[in-house]
C-alpha cells in the first residue's frame, strides 16, 4: 500500500486500539484512528465481520465495503464466548489505550467485558461504546440501525418535506458515517485528556442523540426560542427547488445566496432591476421567506444554456457552481487526479483494488495508507505474541478454537 505521508509518523503513532466493532459506524471511526498511525487491532469473531461477505470480493471474505472501512488495521479472531479467549482479550487490554465496541452494553456485560472489569485491568483505558441511544433513557436497551436512526432523528421527515415526496432514507449510511466521524473526534479528545490526567474513562457515543443534534441544528429554527418565534424547519434547506438544476445537456449545482450572488445572477438572466425594485430580494430574510419561488426562477433560467456555458458564466460572476457528478464520473475527476485521491494497490487474492486517501492534509504526521484491510485472523498469532503469550499458549488457544488464524490454519 502506498504511503502518502512522506514517511513521517502519524499523529497517533504509539496509540493502541482494540477494535471490537463491526459493520459501518465503528469500523469507520477506528479506521480514522488507524489512518493517523494508531495500531488498531480488529477483534473479530471466528465468522468475521459481516461486511466481509458483502458485495464484490465477498466470496473471499474481503468484500468491497469491508475493504473501504478496515484499512491500516490488523485482525485477530477470538471466540469470546470461550473463557480462554476472554482472558486473552483482557491480557491484550493491559497495554491498550482504547477499546471501542458497538454492541449493546448489556452484551459486553454478558461477555464479562463490562467497564469495571476492563478498568480493573487497565485504569488508563478509554472504554468507548458506540450505542443506539443514551444509556440514561428508556430507549437504552433498544437495537439501532442506520435506517432506524434516520427515521427517528427526523431526517426522513425533512427529506420528504424538501423533496415534496414520501419519507425516504438517504441512499447512503449517513447516520453510521456521521456518528462514526463524531466518535473519532471524541476518542481523539479523550486521548488528550488521558495524557494530562493519567485516568481512563467510559464514554458512550449514542447514534440517536448525535444525529438529532445534527438535524435540529438546521431545523429547530423557530422552536429555538421559548416561547417559539415561528415554525420548525429552515426554509432554504426545505425548498423543493433546492436541488441540482437541469441545463440544456445535463445538471449543475448553483448556489445563489448572498446579495452579491443575486445581483450577479439577475444580471446574467437580463433582469438586473429586480434586485432594487422587487421586495422579495430586499434582504436575506425576505429571500428566505420565498426561497422556493426564487429557486424556481433559478431552475427555469438554467434550462436556457448548456452546463459548460453556465459554468463559465457563473464562475465569471463569482457565483458558486459545479457540474453534477455521478458516482461513476467522479472517479475520473481531474482535481482528484491532481491530488492522488484514489490510490491503487495489488491484493494477492483480489487483484488490483482502489482505496481513497484520508482527505485532511498535514505538513507532517497526517493520514497515510500503509496496508490494506486484513484477512480474518491474519494477525492472530503475531498479536498474541506481542501480548506476552508463549508459542505453546498460542497453540493451545488455536487448538481449542478460542483463537483462529486466517484460513483456520495455525
Amino acid at each position: 500500500m502506498q504511503d502518502t505521508n512522506n514517511g513521517s509518523e502519524g499523529a497517533l503513532s504509539g496509540v493502541r486500539v482494540l477494535d471490537m466493532t463491526t459493520v459501518f459506524m465503528g469500523p469507520l471511526a477506528t479506521q480514522q484512528l488507524a489512518d493517523l498511525g494508531a495500531d488498531v487491532i480488529k477483534i473479530e469473531a471466528p465468522g468475521g465481520d459481516s461486511t466481509r461477505s458483502l458485495g464484490p470480493g465477498g466470496e473471499k471474505g474481503m468484500g468491497a465495503l469491508f475493504l473501504a472501512l478496515n484499512r491500516n488495521k490488523r485482525s485477530i479472531a477470538l471466540d469470546l464466548k470461550k473463557e480462554e479467549a476472554r482472558q486473552a482479550l483482557l491480557q491484550l487490554a493491559r497495554t491498550a489505550d482504547v477499546l471501542v465496541y458497538n454492541v449493546r452494553p448489556a452484551a459486553m456485560e454478558r461477555l464479562g467485558l463490562g467497564y469495571e472489569t476492563l478498568r480493573a485491568v487497565n485504569p488508563r483505558l478509554l472504554y468507548v461504546g458506540l450505542v443506539g441511544f443514551s444509556q440514561r433513557g428508556r430507549y437504552a436497551p433498544q437495537a439501532a440501525f442506520d435506517d432506524l436512526i434516520q427515521a427517528a432523528s427526523g431526517m426522513s421527515d425533512v427529506v420528504a418535506r424538501g423533496s415534496g415526496s414520501i419519507p425516504r432514507y438517504l441512499p447512503m449510511a449517513i447516520a453510521d458515517r456521521l456518528v462514526g466521524l463524531y466518535a473519532f473526534g471524541i476518542v481523539s479528545a479523550a486521548l488528550f485528556a488521558v495524557s494530562k490526567t493519567g485516568r481512563g474513562r467510559r464514554i458512550d457515543v449514542p447514534m440517536f442523540e448525535t444525529m438529532l443534534s445534527q438535524v435540529l441544528g438546521d431545523h429547530l429554527y423557530g422552536e429555538t426560542f421559548v416561547p417559539a418565534r415561528g415554525a420548525m424547519g429552515y426554509p432554504r434547506l426545505l425548498s423543493k427547488n433546492r436541488r441540482p438544476y437541469a441545463t440544456k445537456d445535463g445538471h449543475i449545482c448553483c448556489t445563489v445566496y448572498t446579495d452579491a450572488n443575486w445581483k450577479s445572477f439577475l444580471r446574467l438572466i437580463g433582469k438586473p432591476e429586480l434586485f432594487d425594485t422587487d421586495p422579495r430580494f430586499a434582504t436575506i430574510s425576505a429571500r428566505t421567506r420565498v426561497i422556493d419561488e426564487l429557486y424556481g426562477m433559478v431552475a427555469d433560467a438554467l434550462l436556457e444554456r448548456t452546463t459548460a456555458e453556465w459554468v463559465d458564466a457563473l464562475r465569471d460572476a463569482d457565483i458558486p457552481c459545479f457540474p453534477m457528478h455521478t458516482v461513476e464520473s467522479v472517479l475520473h475527476d481531474p482535481h482528484l487526479g491532481d491530488i492522488g485521491f484514489f490510490q491503487e494497490t495489488e491484493q494477492p487474492e483480489l487483484g488490483r483494488i482502489r482505496q481513497m486517501k484520508g482527505p485532511s492534509e498535514w505538513s507532517e504526521g497526517g493520514p497515510s495508507l500503509r496496508r490494506a484491510a486484513p484477512g480474518l485472523g491474519a494477525d492472530t498469532r503475531a498479536v498474541l505474541k506481542e501480548g506476552g503469550f508463549e508459542e505453546t499458549q498460542i497453540d493451545q488457544l488455536l487448538a481449542s478454537g478460542a483463537a483462529v488464524v486466517q484460513g483456520g490454519k495455525s
